[in-house]
């Protein structure tokens, strides 16, 4: 079962290559589970006992469940849906060596360089065409080998394995063909949109690896994969609100874009996104002000971004006491100085919950010598201000394209998350949590 729930998340990360792609194939799910949605620039009529998700910039999504009775709280999970990619620039071709048609590209995010070579790579992601009096978006994926990105021979810089620094603008361009393929750009573009190439306004195209996922190992115990972060737990946060449901909470799931530039757009997790959505739901079920605020003051968050593990060939890099690794459960994420926003009261929760759900959790924290980034929770405490715990699951390679994993990991953290959903938590007075 834990392979079979693996390999379906990496197939889903197949298909889904681009951030818009994501969004798009969780919001099928979620209809085909009988998730209704709802437009932002609609009047809404919420009815209680019915569920609901909302998309954002086609590539962030949040979808909720509204219990049949009276609504305590919010419970939420976060997750993102972006990846650390190239994206093509406009008028991107180049004309190198007088043979040579190259892409230009820029980077998106903080990746690995090194691994983005000599691997077969596509494009896919979101066009803007013309269309009668306006403009709609068109998804694209290549779907084939299509570009590479070539190492320079060791023969022609004796040093390369004695370390090297990439320039994004000279060594990360990726070939797109020989000289019979310039100007042909567009033309494709234009054609997997089924429109004329003048059609095309505007594009945000991105490269992804091609190879698929797989298992292996010696007991067949890992998974590597492209997007594991952060899709693994995009995915798994939408497969538990399926299933995970409590009568007194209102269950809500957000996949955020853009956490790996920050989130500081409309559709990432620094945006009102989900301040906008928590206060419409309360307002649809005829909530006042105040009755919102003691709604939140209730709610917890459980943001979900991959954490990583202890890496066999560098365990010089790994804290001496905090040491997780792969298959070994739901890794909760600490830091003193709140770049993660777990503290006592939150890992205490979600540490009960998985204790009754017969999950492993285990914990990570930066050696006191390295600070480490932040992620969805802290950025977006600056908009919801909830109890809140970040978890990942533990993974090497992060941020390359193409990363690895736990086998059992993502089974895990479904049934964590259901658990959580299916789990009323009640604040009482003195900081007493009870739970239901």
């Amino acid at each position: 079962m834990n392979e079979k729930i693996s390999r379906e998340m990496m197939e889903f990360i197949q298909s889904h290559p681009s951030s818009f792609h994501v969004a798009d194939g969780l919001a099928q799910i979620l209809s085909d589970n009988g998730f209704e949605r709802l437009y932002e620039n609609e009047k809404w009529k919420l009815q209680k006992g019915r569920d609901y998700y909302v998309m954002r910039n086609g590539s962030s999504l949040i979808a909720f469940r509204i219990p049949e009775g009276e609504a305590h709280n919010f419970q939420m999970v976060a997750s993102h849906s972006d990846s650390p990619s190239f994206k093509i620039k406009e008028n991107p071709e180049m004309v190198a060596a007088g043979h040579y048609v190259e892409l230009n590209a820029e980077k998106y995010g903080g990746m690995l360089c090194a691994p983005w070579f000599d691997r077969p790579l596509s494009i896919a992601g979101r066009v803007m065409v013309r269309v009668d009096g306006g403009v709609k978006q068109c998804l694209i994926n290549f779907d084939r080998d299509l570009v590479m990105i070539p190492n320079l021979a060791i023969h022609m810089d004796r040093n390369l394995n004695d370390g090297y620094k990439y320039n994004a603008q000279k060594d990360m361009i990726p070939i797109w063909g020989d000289e019979a393929s310039e100007g042909s750009f567009d033309a494709m573009v234009a054609a997997e949109c089924g429109v004329p190439e003048e059609d095309v306004v505007s594009t945000d195209l991105f490269l992804y690896n091609r190879m698929p996922g797989t298992v292996w190992g010696a007991q067949s115990e890992y998974i590597s994969s492209p997007h594991l972060d952060d899709v693994q737990c995009a995915y798994a946060s939408v497969k538990a609100l399926l299933n995970g449901h409590h009568r007194e909470s209102i269950s809500v799931c957000c996949v955020f874009d853009n956490e790996e530039v920050g989130s500081g757009t409309k559709q990432g997790a620094a945006s009102s996104f989900l301040k906008d959505i928590m206060e419409r739901i309360a307002f649809g079920l005829d909530m006042n002000d105040e009755q919102f605020k003691m709604l939140l003051a209730e709610s917890f968050l459980i943001s979900a971004d991959n954490a990583h593990a202890v890496h066999p060939n560098h365990i010089d890099k790994a804290d001496p006491t905090n040491r997780p690794y792969m298959n070994g459960g739901i890794v909760i994420k600490y830091n003193a100085n709140q770049r993660y926003t777990t503290d006592a009261v939150s890992a205490a929760v979600f540490q009960e919950i998985c204790r009754k759900a017969e999950v492993p959790v285990q914990s990570y924290v930066n050696r006191s010598n390295a600070p480490g980034g932040s992620t969805l929770g802290n950025i977006a405490s600056h908009q919801v201000s909830v109890n809140m715990v970040d978890i990942g699951l533990a993974q090497l390679a992060m941020h390359s394209p193409y990363e690895t994993a736990g086998v059992r990991d993502t089974a895990y953290l479904i049934r964590a998350l259901e658990a959580f959903y299916s789990t009323g938590i009640r604040r009482e007075k003195d900081g007493i949590y009870r739970f239901s």
